[in-house]
């Protein structure tokens, strides 16, 4: 799990460093140094803006608000002990008010993030295959993939919805700015770390069925209740909640369904 983590820390300064390099590179052949500086140091800001506040800002493009204590204790207790099991601090619980059944994790790691989870999900999954979905996300919490998760699709939601400043343009510029922002999900994001997430999430619970069986309600959850969000958010889900065609097919980062149950399936170690 630490080579896991230091792994995603070194690709989110790694995007950020090349990033800088490019803005860099583009102030320089508009003003010299002196304004390579000055955007340099612009994208620095932004990088730190992103660090701090783009699970807050997915959130809130999401439509999820926080959820009190009070509405549901249990679910709260429950989040509590599990994110105890796997040595992180715990997280922010909000709810999105749809009921497509997801749930999602953003932030920065063990010590900053927030487990969101919609009153679909809440409805569609029994206590056992909740744990498990919530256990999974921690996972992704514990190993640091919420860092590079939030800032990968944030940066790719950002690029997609340039595209609607073109008007009649609006075709080409999604041409030109879909594929690049594709291009860093995949470059920070690889389908080994919800496989790695879900080997985590069966240790820590003992057993790989509860979230076998909540990973194919979800999946089947597609043919039964409508779904409508920016294809750059697929990263965040526990399986893919979109049709892999069109822009959407540019940013699927699960690997199959039937891959992720074989492996948990297959005996603890």
């Amino acid at each position: 799990m630490r080579l896991a983590a230091a792994a995603n820390i070194a690709k989110w300064w790694l995007v950020a460093a090349m990033l800088a390099g490019l803005f860099g590179a583009f102030g320089w052949a508009l003003g010299g140094p002196q304004v390579a500086s000055i955007f340099v140091f612009c994208l620095l800001l932004a990088a730190l803006a992103v660090y701090a506040y783009a699970d807050r800002a997915l959130l809130g493009m999401l439509g999820a608000r926080e959820y009190a204590l009070a509405e549901d204790p249990i679910l709260r207790s429950t989040v509590d002990a599990l994110a105890a099991k796997f040595g992180v601090v715990p997280p922010k619980l909000y709810l999105i008010p749809d009921g497509y059944p997801r749930a999602l994790s953003a932030g920065r790691g063990p010590a900053g993030s927030a487990l969101a989870l919609s009153t679909g999900l809440l409805g569609a999954l029994t206590p056992a295959e909740l744990e498990a979905v919530v256990a999974h996300e921690l996972a992704h919490v514990r190993r640091r993939d919420v860092l590079t998760q939030t800032s990968a699709v944030m940066l790719a939601v950002v690029l997609v919805d340039l595209s609607r400043i073109g008007g009649w343009f609006e075709r080409a510029l999604l041409a030109i700015l879909g594929p690049i922002a594709s291009a860093f999900v995949h470059l920070l994001l690889s389908p080994r770390r919800e496989l790695a997430a879900d080997r985590l999430a069966a240790s820590v619970l003992g057993s790989g069925e509860g979230l076998a069986d909540a990973l194919l309600k979800l999946d089947r959850a597609s043919d039964l209740v409508s779904f409508q969000a920016s294809p750059a958010t697929e990263p965040l889900y526990t399986v893919n909640p979109f049709a892999e065609e069109g822009l959407a097919a540019l940013f699927v980062t699960h690997p199959p369904l039937e891959r992720r149950r074989a492996a948990l399936a297959a005996p603890l170690k």
